[in-house]
């Protein structure tokens, strides 16, 4: 796997394919209560990791009782990286479900961006933002109802050099529509968005890519992931963005900081040639911080960077040099849940994101102003949400079918006077001012009795307040 150029100095991603699975190891950590942020209670661990497989199969290797005790018994991410809109939802439900059962919060990495890693190495996601957009639709209806925590688009953010400004916006509008998707799906899912790493964009270049994607719908922001920063500098960092959101009126945004990989001297930039690297801390949603929901593993420890593996490959040695000398878990406990006798395809997250120097990117305050109940067409409702700006406005429009499903729709905007629109997502408009009919596009015209799907646009002058909806 070729290492991408010195100047981003990132590693890759790959696809690692799941082997059987094998009985687990102690499970950990009864976390307390007496969380800061607004998460409480113990983290899921996903019973066919990459390292509890290695465990399990190899139970005399003289390193396998350190990488057992300090990090297979460790709650981690589960990654959602492959284009697979006909499975995911049953992926995410079986996962969940087990979840569910043993009463624990799991985590969940999505990594599926039209895009992804502007082409790199890690390249890869949904082939356009419609089908992105269906993905994650399906991904949603896998959730449940009970807490999730879902990390959204790693890099997605922090990373956009390769954009155009239209295709940024995209982008933007892209991730703030699937916020709302899984918030729609599941109420209680915490979503966090990109908030890069402390040595990467600046706090308030951070807290304006937030804004433009659409952090507002979110519980906050992620940074760290796959990186080596201290907690102490990622919390400085996640405290002066959370002032930076509060002095744009966005209000009540809190961090998650993945804590895998940096306990230890910072060193040589890829994980894969480094001694001196150490498991952080433990992963616990009790951190004592009102600015931070949880310490995370997104990025499994013992994964490649590579440079010298393939990347993404569990590899024993790095398990074994980042827990040797680490200290041990607060508590274990027995294995709530045995692994399957196959473990789903996982895929790798993204490996170190160092410093970049990029653009900056420009976005509107978002304030959104009191939305009116929308009248009731022929089986189906909208409702408009607007974010609006000196000059312009964003649109967010949801489509609730009524009691009997509908196979297409149709909603009906008056825009006030002076109002263009100059941009629409996810469906298909009639005209640019005055009043305006927005159809559906193929993937979401069909909603279920009940349900929601959402399409946005972008324009000029003052928002509009009210949306008509009729069926097909």
């Amino acid at each position: 796997m070729a290492i991408l150029s010195s100047l981003r100095r990132r590693s890759a991603a790959t696809s690692v394919a799941a082997v059987a699975g094998a009985t687990a190891v102690g499970v950990c950590l009864a976390v307390g209560s007496a969380s800061a942020g607004t998460l409480s209670g113990s983290l899921y661990r996903d019973p066919s990791s990459a390292v509890i497989r290695w465990v399990a199969a190899n139970p005399g290797d003289s390193r396998a009782a350190v990488i057992r005790d300090k990090i297979a018994s460790q709650p981690q991410a589960r990654w959602f990286a492959n284009f697979n809109p006909s499975t995911v939802q049953s992926e995410v439900s079986g996962f969940i479900g087990a979840a569910n059962a043993a009463q624990q919060i799991p985590v969940l990495s999505v990594y599926e961006i039209t895009n992804r890693d502007c082409g790199g190495a890690s390249a890869g996601g949904a082939p356009d933002l419609n089908q992105y957009q269906t993905w994650v639709s399906n991904f949603a209806r896998g959730l449940g109802n009970q807490t999730v925590i879902i990390i959204l688009e790693t890099d997605s953010l922090a990373l956009t050099t390769c954009l155009s400004s239209g295709e940024l916006n995209a982008r933007n509008q892209a991730i703030s529509t699937a916020t709302r998707t899984i918030k729609s799906g599941n109420p209680n899912a915490k979503v966090y968005l990109d908030g890069g790493h402390s040595t990467w964009n600046s706090a308030g270049e951070t807290a304006n890519r937030l804004r433009a994607a659409g952090v507002q719908y979110a519980d906050g922001f992620f940074t760290n992931v796959s990186n080596f920063n201290s907690t102490s500098n990622e919390a400085n960092f996640g405290r002066n963005v959370i002032s930076s959101l509060n002095g744009m009126g966005i209000s009540g945004k809190r961090q998650v900081i993945d804590t895998s990989r940096n306990g230890g001297a910072s060193g040589d930039w890829c994980g894969d040639d480094n001694t001196d690297r150490r498991i952080g801390p433990y992963p616990t949603t009790n951190t004592g911080d009102a600015n931070i929901d949880a310490y995370l593993w997104v990025k499994p420890p013992g994964e490649a960077d590579g440079c010298r593996f393939t990347a993404g490959s569990f590899q024993p040695d790095l398990a074994y040099s980042l827990a040797n000398g680490a200290p041990n878990p607060p508590t274990t406990a027995p294995p709530t849940t045995a692994p399957p006798t196959t473990a789903p395809p996982t895929t790798a997250p993204p490996t170190t994101a160092p410093p970049t120097t990029a653009p900056p990117t420009t976005a509107p305050p978002t304030t959104a102003p009191p939305t009116t109940p929308p009248p009731t067409g022929n089986g189906c409702s909208a409702s408009v949400t607007v974010n609006q700006w000196t000059g312009g406005f964003t649109a967010s429009v949801t489509v609730t079918a009524g009691s009997a499903g509908i196979n297409g729709w149709t909603v009906t905007i008056t825009l006030p006077g002076g109002a263009a629109i100059t941009g629409v997502w996810s469906a298909q408009a009639s005209g640019t001012s005055g009043t305006v009919r927005f159809t559906n596009v193929g993937y979401n015209g069909q909603v279920g009795a009940g349900q929601s799907t959402n399409f946005g646009f972008q324009g000029t002058g003052t928002g509009p307040a009210t949306a008509a909806c009729a069926s097909a």
